[in-house]
């Protein structure tokens, strides 16, 4: 179950040198490469089913990184990220979280109520179909604004260099992963 994931990925202290790029139908942002298939490279006969579930998260983390990497460069200095915020089912994950402010080098944020983004579409939905409008949701809910209020943060905490060096293997392992799915290759 996607809830036990993070038990059996605390079971190891690293990826054991194996990354997984889940480019199951190619990859998206950044790359658009419809050609990129999934792989996992560095299996050695010392990976365990740790070291994958250790090596799923590390994936959707280095994916979030790819985005606000890209996202920085085509702003340039005008986008300084000083912390991202989370939410969904996903932000349940304590090592998820960690793992992603040790690899994107800034805290991740994540609020009492990691539903937000769900409440709030319900929400706009349900003012855009004249259920209420903003007074009523503010002045009856401020349980949920509160709930903003009392973040968990997660602080980046290992060297830059052991960050740029995990990044630069995820590229690799990228890299391998272009190029796998051809015209030329479909029967």
């Amino acid at each position: 179950k996607a809830s036990d994931v993070e038990a059996l990925a605390r079971q190891v202290d690293d990826n054991g040198g194996m990354y997984f790029v889940p480019a199951f139908n190619g990859l998206f942002a950044p790359h658009w490469r419809s050609d990129a298939r999934g792989c996992v490279v560095g299996l050695t006969q010392y990976c365990t089913k740790a070291h994958f579930a250790r090596a799923a998260l590390e994936a959707i983390c280095f994916q979030s990184c790819e985005v606000l990497d890209a996202m920085r460069k085509d702003a340039g200095s005008a986008l300084q990220i000083q912390a991202l915020r989370v939410d969904g089912g996903a932000a349940a994950n304590n090592l998820l979280l960690q793992l992603q402010a040790d690899l994107l080098g800034v805290p991740v944020v994540r609020p009492e109520d990691i539903e937000t983004t769900a409440r709030g579409a319900a929400l706009a939905a349900g003012m855009g179909a004249g259920l209420w409008d903003a007074s009523h949701f503010l002045a009856s809910d401020m349980t949920a604004i509160k709930q903003l209020e009392n973040p968990m943060m997660f602080h980046p905490s290992i060297p830059d260099e052991v960050r740029h060096r995990s990044k630069a293997r995820w590229t690799d392992a990228v890299q391998r992963s272009l190029g796998w799915e051809r015209a030329s290759n479909r029967a």
